[in-house]
């Protein structure tokens, strides 16, 4: 379904966590795969229906630490052995045990940055701008005592009608409209 033009998408309030999490399994049970929770604190069931413990930082990880790894080692063999070759006692240009205390550094300093670049460009962080601060009630409770699930406008299942009747069966404290 095209999206309307103008909607953000659908926000529902809840009194309860418990609320929350049952409207947001049921919405994923439903077929929505564009949705989101947003709560004053960490609620791990919320997170278990969001499906959102599958991301790609941990392989981020792995790949700045991979690339730190052989980073170092390069840099400190065209170091040692190509670009300032110097004989100390008669020992091997390429002494590569000497080489593995800066490259484990240098593996804990990529993968550190990695994960941590990684997870904001995933995120989609920073975000100066998000539609829903333009909800009055999601500024007033999102902070404090409030539960929210919002739907979005760019799910394929999302039609406005459909969705708020979906979204009210749930006793939702309230329903409302989030425009861009």
């Amino acid at each position: 379904m095209p999206v309307e033009e103008g909607v953000y998408g659908l926000l529902a309030e809840f009194n309860t966590p418990q609320a929350m999490v049952k409207a947001t399994v049921a919405a994923r049970a439903a077929g929505y795969r564009r949705m989101e929770c947003y709560s004053p604190y960490p609620v791990e069931e919320a997170a278990t229906a969001l499906d959102v413990h599958r991301n790609r930082v941990p392989l981020l990880t792995l790949m700045g630490g991979v690339m730190g790894l052989t980073t170092a080692f390069l840099m400190q063999t065209w170091m040692s052995a190509l670009s300032y070759p110097i004989n100390i006692a008669g020992r091997p240009l390429f002494s590569w045990p000497a080489f593995i205390i800066p490259a484990y550094e240098w593996t804990i300093l990529f993968a550190g940055l990695s994960a941590a670049f990684g997870m904001l460009g995933l995120n989609g962080l920073p975000q100066p701008y998000h539609p829903l601060f333009n909800a009055p009630n999601f500024r007033v409770g999102a902070t404090d005592d409030k539960f929210f699930l919002c739907l979005e406008a760019t799910d394929p299942k999302f039609e406005l009608g459909e969705t708020r009747e979906f979204l009210e069966q749930f006793r939702a404290v309230s329903v409302v409209e989030v425009d861009l």
